[in-house]
């Protein structure tokens, strides 16, 4: 019997935890002779050397940073804590993942300003454990933009050119949601475009997996009718796959991208989200250039543009209709 280490420089690890595995890891850093001080966020925050571990309040989640966090996840984390081994043991909790497939996903979807950009990567089982040992995660678990380019660059190069990405601009994208009607038919058009081209390239990918947003069967028609069939699968929490992790990355460089490079034109920060200094900077674009300013940069169906400019676009429906119509 051979045994396989798989070696990497692992340096920052997080997950999630239940709020009774945050107090046993409190317990566990204090008996292991960790440091504790107050940190913004965090229900803790302990130091040893120079690994650090934090568990803030939303989730709870730990994140583990610095020399020696693969060994603390591996000896201490894990089998005290989660009561599981995962990491290096990716290919035997998650043979499908390593199993040849394309991974889509979207950003800027819930973003006044800004595009919508969507991507896909294609991966088998070399591209897709050059990937994990690389530390491609979900991109909603990356906080510094940085990272998410140093990390894009990675996966452009790794997957050799099978990755493919659709950006929609504001005015485009208006008037496509004006066209479909929702967002729901909208993601499934873009979706379609990418699975599409990533055919081109891979045209023996048996199958394309996404985060369940729509019925699947509209993204399937729509490739139907360009001629191309593949087996379509969409799951909640579908970032957990490495490849589907890899698009949301490369969606997200080209987001922040955009955000950067329109807002240096504009001379005004575009922000991300819908919080108030969104609405200030929206405000500020109406007042230098009008309400029709608001189609080149934002998302005109979201209630902020209504807010801002109520006698030219319209309140979006309740939330009920909205649900019942997507």
């Amino acid at each position: 019997m051979s045994i396989v280490l798989i070696c990497r420089a692992m340096n920052s690890y997080t997950h999630v935890l239940t709020p009774e595995q945050a107090k046993k890891l409190s317990a566990l850093l204090e008996e292991l002779g960790f440091e504790f001080s107050s940190k913004q966020y965090a229900l803790f925050f302990a130091q040893k050397n120079k690994l650090s571990v934090a568990v803030y309040e939303k989730g709870p989640k730990v994140l583990v940073q610095g020399k020696g966090a693969e060994e603390f996840v591996q000896f201490e984390l894990e089998p005290k804590i989660l009561g599981e081994a995962r990491l290096g043991y990716e290919e035997v909790h998650s043979p499908e993942m390593f199993e040849s497939h394309f991974g889509v996903d979207e950003s800027g979807k819930g973003d006044f300003f800004g595009p919508l950009v969507i991507a896909g990567v294609y991966v088998d089982r070399r591209i897709a454990r050059k990937l994990v040992d690389a530390g491609v995660q979900d991109s909603k678990r990356i906080g510094s933009d940085a990272r998410i380019r140093a990390l894009g660059e990675t996966i452009r190069k790794t997957a050799g050119g099978l990755v493919e990405t659709v950006l929609i601009g504001p005015q485009r994208y208006n008037e496509l949601y004006e066209k479909f009607g929702n967002l729901n038919k909208l993601l499934g058009w873009g979706h379609a475009r990418i699975i599409e081209n990533l055919l081109g390239k891979k045209p023996d990918c048996p199958r394309a997996l996404s985060d369940q947003f729509a019925d699947a069967r509209v993204v399937e028609q729509s490739l139907l009718r360009h001629g191309r069939k593949i087996n379509i699968q969409q799951r909640t929490r579908a970032e957990s796959d490495i490849a589907v992790a890899a698009a949301s990355i490369l969606a997200r460089e080209g987001f922040i991208n955009w955000l950067e490079r329109r807002g240096k034109e504009l001379g005004v920060r575009l922000e991300r989200g819908v919080s108030e200094k969104v609405k200030e900077t929206a405000k500020k674009l109406v007042e230098m250039s009008g309400p029709q300013a608001l189609r080149e940069v934002a998302k005109v169906h979201f209630r902020t543009a209504h807010e801002i400019a109520p006698n030219d676009y319209a309140a979006p429906p309740p939330r009920d209709a909205w649900r019942k119509k997507a």
